[in-house]
């Protein structure tokens, strides 16, 4: 089974950037990226952007212009740029993906991102 695997959280200091992946393993040749969500303790798990069918980047309101996604479907991988962090962007970061043909989703266990001086 496809399972996708983050990295690149950790500390960074408000008005920093972090650099975020979201590897697939397992035989991932069908599967791909959509997008990355977020979430934190005791609320609920929010988008943060995603590709829509056809391509077309979507981000949340409170990430649109500061923030950047990306992959590599060489390397059944995506990314995640944040720029300009805030400590209302401390959570877990979590990717998500489907395979080719299905409408189900696969989650990531998430990476945590905190954001404090």
């Amino acid at each position: 089974q496809v399972q996708l695997v983050e990295s690149g959280g950790g500390l960074v200091q408000p008005g920093g950037s972090l650099r975020l992946s979201c590897a697939a393993s397992g035989s991932a040749f069908s599967a791909y990226v959509r997008g990355w969500y977020r979430q934190v303790a005791g609320k609920q798990r929010e988008l943060v952007a995603i590709f829509t069918p056809l391509g077309k980047l979507v981000y949340a309101d409170s990430a649109n212009g500061r923030v950047t996604i990306s992959r590599d479907s060489a390397k059944n991988a995506g990314y995640l740029e944040m720029n300009s962090r805030k400590p209302d962007d401390t959570a877990l970061y979590i990717c998500n993906g489907r395979c080719a043909g299905s409408s189900n989703d696969i989650w990531g266990q998430g990476t945590q991102v905190t954001v404090s001086s």
